[in-house]
């Protein structure tokens, strides 16, 4: 699956991209498809198949919200037979993870990398404070 499409509420998918391009550089193969406060079921499920099907199948999807319209769209493609793979509560280090998953052959690393990236700044700096303490 060398194919990733973001799919949010609003444009948080393409802003998303635009932070993972500063990181990593340009990427052809990530795709972006927006839920506009004026659209529906309607509008976003053809957006999100003009999408899918230049890709034909060949794609990982990552959504912003479990529950959320979008995935709750992408979702009924699956029930209804599409092979592909959805994750939610997508966010950068995902992004990151996948890009270097799709350069190393290595997918199954996305949800691992993406869990260990969840951190409390403060519980590292106390640890470093007492770290200090010792010395």
């Amino acid at each position: 699956m060398n194919n990733l499409i973001l799919v949010s509420h609003g444009d948080f998918c393409k802003e998303l991209k635009k932070s993972a391009e500063m990181i990593l550089g340009s990427q052809e193969n990530i795709f972006t498809v927006s839920l506009l406060p004026h659209e529906g079921e309607k509008e976003f499920t053809e957006k999100f198949d003009t999408v899918a099907d230049l890709l034909d199948e060949n794609y990982i999807v990552f959504s912003d919200l479990l529950g959320g319209t979008p995935c709750n769209i992408v979702s009924k493609k699956i029930m209804s037979g599409s092979k592909f793979n959805l994750y939610t509560g997508m966010n950068l280090p995902m992004i990151i993870s996948f890009v270097n998953a799709t350069m190393t052959g290595n997918t199954h690393t996305i949800l691992e990398e993406t869990k260990e990236s969840i951190v409390k700044v403060n519980d590292l700096l106390d640890a470093d404070d007492f770290d200090e303490e010792d010395e």
